[in-house]
């Protein structure tokens, strides 16, 4: 198994370590409860150095881009990021990665840690435009400052003014270290990602110093657990969960960065067919007021028959409540529909309401 620069770190935090995507990862440190709330808030830090960065770099870049995924890269400025996702011919999710747009022929795609080495070679047998493909995952360390005060924090130890747009990015100099700083997240908070190469020393002084610039505001570090509560409560896909190569990102709720008018991309007949077609069934959020814990797999019902899946779910920290998102035959999908959770026997009712659960 890997460990990340900070390992040491979170050893000496007395983190709950477990293997995660070929990494020994923190998932928490003290409750998630209380790493979430942290967050939510007022400031955590995330060691997502687990994280895929693949370079894209040539005179076809934007081709290559346009042709592996979903969304329309040639909206893409210098310093700005995009959300996107690769597919497979039949429409079926290979992954959801962030496209940074670094210069005219060069892109850095960020990739989920569990499908890294196949998002690769994915994209390496798809590679008919002549463009310079490297795996640089293991060069980088990459932290997650997250919470409304995130950029109080981070602007004591940075440079230049931390004024960035969501989902843009520039280089700058952070506790003396030169790094890319972007303004986003897995949180739905106002937050900033940080992408260096360091070594285990450099890394940890990078920490330190977020930490101690953050101590007034009551920092925190946070673990996975947190992150995908976070992640849940803003209604945010998970691949391995929600989204996967089962799942069409029409039916998960991401046509707004399928872009089928588009020359052409890998997944596009696929995708024009079932949207013509119509949806089967759809993935939607649901909201129970009963303590239940709603657990990917369980079934969803109604009336005593089954309509669906959980594909996440979770007892909301911020509201107290059941949350859950799954696929439901489309039929079902209603505002203030009610859904029945199945657990352990039991039907448990929830309502269909809208994302996200936990409202900014």
């Amino acid at each position: 198994m890997k460990q990340t620069t900070l390992f040491k770190i979170h050893e000496k935090l007395g983190a709950k370590i477990v293997p995660f995507a070929g990494f020994m990862m923190p998932i928490q440190y003290s409750s998630i409860i209380a790493e979430h709330k942290a967050v939510r808030n007022s400031v955590g830090v995330f060691d997502v150095s687990h994280m895929g960065e693949i370079f894209v770099k040539g005179k076809n870049a934007l081709d290559f881009i346009q042709h592996v995924t979903i969304n329309d890269a040639s909206k893409l400025n210098i310093g700005r990021v995009q959300y996107s996702a690769f597919c497979y011919p039949d429409g079926g999710i290979v992954d959801d990665l962030l496209v940074y747009k670094l210069a005219d022929d060069e892109y850095m795609l960020v990739v989920n840690a569990s499908n890294k080495d196949k998002d690769f070679e994915w994209i390496k047998e798809n590679n008919k435009f002549g463009v310079e493909l490297t795996d640089k995952s293991d060069e980088y360390t990459l932290l997650a400052v997250q919470g409304p005060k995130s950029l109080e924090t981070l602007q004591k130890i940075c440079n230049r003014p931390l004024d960035l747009e969501y989902y843009h990015f520039f280089e700058a100099k952070c506790a003396g270290l030169n790094m890319l700083i972007s303004r986003t997240g897995y949180t739905g908070e106002l937050g900033f990602e940080l992408y260096f190469k360091a070594d285990e020393a450099a890394a940890e002084n990078i920490w330190n110093k977020i930490f101690e610039a953050g101590e007034e505001f009551g920092i925190q570090p946070v673990g996975l657990g947190a992150r995908d509560s976070l992640r849940l409560e803003m209604g945010y896909c998970l691949y391995g969960n929600d989204i996967d190569q089962t799942t069409n990102p029409l039916e998960a709720g991401l046509g707004w960065i399928t872009k089928l008018n588009k020359e052409s991309f890998i997944g596009k007949d696929a995708l024009l067919k079932v949207k013509a077609e119509g949806l089967k069934r759809k993935l939607a959020p649901m909201i129970s007021v009963e303590k239940v814990f709603p657990r990917h797999g369980y079934d969803l019902s109604v009336d005593g028959n089954k309509v669906g899946n959980i594909t996440s779910g979770t007892v909301s920290p911020v509201l107290d409540k059941a949350i859950a998102m799954g696929y439901v035959d489309s039929a079902f999908v209603k505002d203030d529909a009610v859904i029945n959770f199945v657990v352990r026997g039991k039907e448990v009712p929830a309502v269909i309401t809208k994302l996200p659960f936990v409202k900014k």
